[in-house]
C-alpha cells in the first residue's frame, strides 16, 4: 500500500489484519467461479481440493476458504435477501467482485461465528485490490458493520432457511413428496454431509480407529476435519470414499462371486471397488478418459484390478453379455446438496429434462448388453422422480423383455421403510444419528431389473 493510498485511508485497519487474506481471496474466486462462470465447484478444486485457488494456501486456509465457499453457498438464498435489505439500490453492472466480497463476508459473520474484526476489515482491502470494486470500500465497510451491530435481528427476519433453496426445486419436491418432507430436505441441505467410508473389512475396528460410528448399512461415518489422505489406512487401501447410499447399489445384484458384472458410468470407482471386493469379475465402463485414469488410480491404491472401458455407455456393445449389470446413471445429483451446495446455483429444470434422455439411453443400451436371466440395478444420486420412479415405469413399458424385481424388506434390514414399490428411495434428513453433523444420507433412487 503506497504513502498516497494510506494518506487516503486514516482509519485503515494495519498488516496484521491481514493474515487471513488469501483465504478469503480464494473464496472470493471460487464463488464468482461458481456464481459467474457456472462452473461446478469441484471442477475448480480438484480431487482433493487443492487445485485452482486453493493451490499456494497452507492446509488452514484452504479449510477456511472451503468453509467460506460451501457455507456461502448453502446460505446463498438467505445472505442475498438479507443484502437485498441492506443495499438501498442494486449494485451497479461495473462493481468487479464486490457482490461476492460481500456474500462470503456475510457468510463469515453470521454462519461461521467470526469475530468481525477479520471478515469486515479483508472484505474492504479486497475491495480496494480490485480495479472496479475499489471505489466501494467505504459502502462495504458500512453493509457489513450494520450485518455485525443487527446479526441477532437480521437471523430472526431472515432465519428461514427454505428461502436457500430456488423457488422451482422446492416446488418440485412439494409435488413429489408433499410440503412437509419437502422442507425437511430444504433444512436438511444446509448442514455439510459427514464423511461415509466403505471398508473390504471389519467396519467396527476402523469405526474405532478412526473415532467414527458404523451406521446401519455398514458404512463407517465419520465428521472428517482434515485431509482424507492423512487418515489411517488410506495409504494402504483398507478404504474408499463413499456416501452410505451410494455403497447400496451393489448389494442389491445378490452373489456375483466369479460372475461377470459391469460397472456403466464407474468412475471414480467406488462401486467398482465394492463389486471387486465381493468376488465379480468386473468391466468399468466410463466415457471420459481422465474420468478413467482417475479410476485407475483409485482401484490401485486399493490394490483391486478391473478391466476399464472407455466408451460411450449409451452405444458400447460388449464382446459378451454380462450376468450382471450396475447403473449409476449420470444426474442433476439433487440428492447430493449437502456435499456439492454449488447444485442450488448450477442446475436448472432443463437439465433435468436433458439428462432424464440420457439415461432412459443408457439404461436401454446397458439391458442389451446383459445375459437373458441376468440382472441390473439402476440408480441415480437425484431426488427428481423423472430420474428414478419415471425411468423404470418407461422402460418397463417400452420393452417386452423386461421385468421389475422388487427389492425386499429383508434386503434393507433395519431401513425398511426406505422401499417404496420395491425401489430405494432415500432422501437427505433420512438416517438420523444424534446431531446434525453425523445425520442424514444423499437421496439415491435404485431399482433392480431382470431380462426375461
Amino acid at each position: 500500500m503506497s504513502q498516497n493510498e494510506n494518506s487516503n485511508n486514516q482509519n485503515f485497519p494495519s498488516k496484521k489484519s491481514f493474515v487471513g487474506l488469501p483465504a478469503r481471496q480464494a473464496a472470493v474466486s471460487l464463488l464468482s467461479s461458481v456464481l459467474i462462470d457456472k462452473i461446478p465447484l469441484d471442477q475448480l478444486l480438484g480431487r482433493y481440493g487443492t487445485r485452482g485457488p486453493l493451490q499456494s494456501l497452507t492446509q488452514r486456509d484452504r479449510a477456511l476458504a472451503r468453509a467460506i465457499v460451501s457455507t456461502s453457498l448453502r446460505r446463498f438464498g438467505q445472505i442475498e435477501a438479507i443484502l437485498d435489505y441492506l443495499l438501498e439500490k442494486p449494485l451497479p453492472k461495473k462493481r468487479g467482485p464486490l457482490r461476492e466480497i460481500l456474500i462470503a463476508a456475510i457468510a463469515q459473520l453470521l454462519f461461521l461465528e467470526s469475530s468481525p474484526h477479520a471478515p469486515i476489515n479483508i472484505a474492504v482491502r479486497q475491495c480496494q485490490l480490485g480495479r472496479h470494486s475499489r471505489r466501494f470500500d467505504k459502502l462495504a465497510n458500512a453493509v457489513l458493520r450494520r450485518v455485525d451491530r443487527e446479526r441477532a435481528e437480521l437471523l430472526q427476519e431472515f432465519g428461514n432457511a427454505l428461502i436457500n433453496t430456488p423457488e422451482w426445486m422446492f416446488a418440485r419436491w412439494v409435488e413429489a413428496y408433499g410440503e412437509s418432507a419437502a422442507e425437511y430436505v430444504a433444512r436438511a441441505n444446509i448442514y455439510e454431509a459427514a464423511l461415509d467410508l466403505s471398508v473390504k473389512s471389519d467396519p467396527q475396528k476402523w469405526a474405532n480407529r478412526l473415532n467414527g460410528i458404523v451406521l446401519p448399512t455398514g458404512s463407517v461415518r465419520l465428521v472428517n476435519k482434515g485431509r482424507i489422505e492423512n487418515l489411517a489406512g488410506f495409504a494402504e487401501g483398507e478404504w474408499w470414499v463413499q456416501d452410505a447410499a451410494a455403497a447400496l447399489p451393489f448389494s442389491f445384484l445378490g452373489d456375483i462371486k466369479g460372475k461377470r458384472v459391469a460397472d456403466i458410468c464407474a468412475a471414480p470407482g467406488g462401486k467398482t471397488a465394492q463389486l471387486i471386493n465381493a468376488g465379480a469379475l468386473v468391466t468399468a465402463v466410463d466415457n471420459s478418459a481422465p474420468r478413467i485414469d482417475r479410476l485407475k488410480e483409485n482401484l490401485s491404491r486399493l490394490k483391486f484390478d478391473a478391466e476399464t472401458v472407455e466408451a460411450d455407455g449409451t452405444e458400447w456393445q460388449a464382446r459378451q453379455a454380462f450376468d450382471a449389470i450396475l447403473l449409476d446413471a449420470p444426474c442433476s445429483a439433487t440428492g447430493t446438496i449437502r456435499r456439492h451446495p454449488d447444485i442450488l446455483q448450477l442446475k436448472s429444470e432443463h437439465d433435468i429434462e436433458t439428462l432424464a434422455i440420457l439415461q432412459n439411453k443408457l439404461l436401454n443400451n446397458a439391458l442389451n448388453n446383459l445375459k437373458s436371466g441376468g440382472i441390473l440395478v439402476f440408480c441415480t444420486c437425484s431426488i427428481e422422480p423423472e430420474e428414478g420412479v419415471q425411468q423404470i415405469e418407461k422402460i418397463l413399458y417400452d420393452r417386452a423383455d423386461v421385468a421389475h424385481s422388487p427389492i425386499g424388506k429383508k434386503e434393507i434390514g433395519e431401513q425398511a421403510g426406505w422401499i417404496l414399490d420395491g425401489c430405494i428411495r432415500t432422501l437427505p434428513y433420512y438416517l438420523p444419528q444424534g446431531s446434525p453433523e453425523l445425520s442424514g444420507i444423499d437421496g439415491f433412487f435404485i431399482a433392480r431389473l431382470t431380462k426375461l
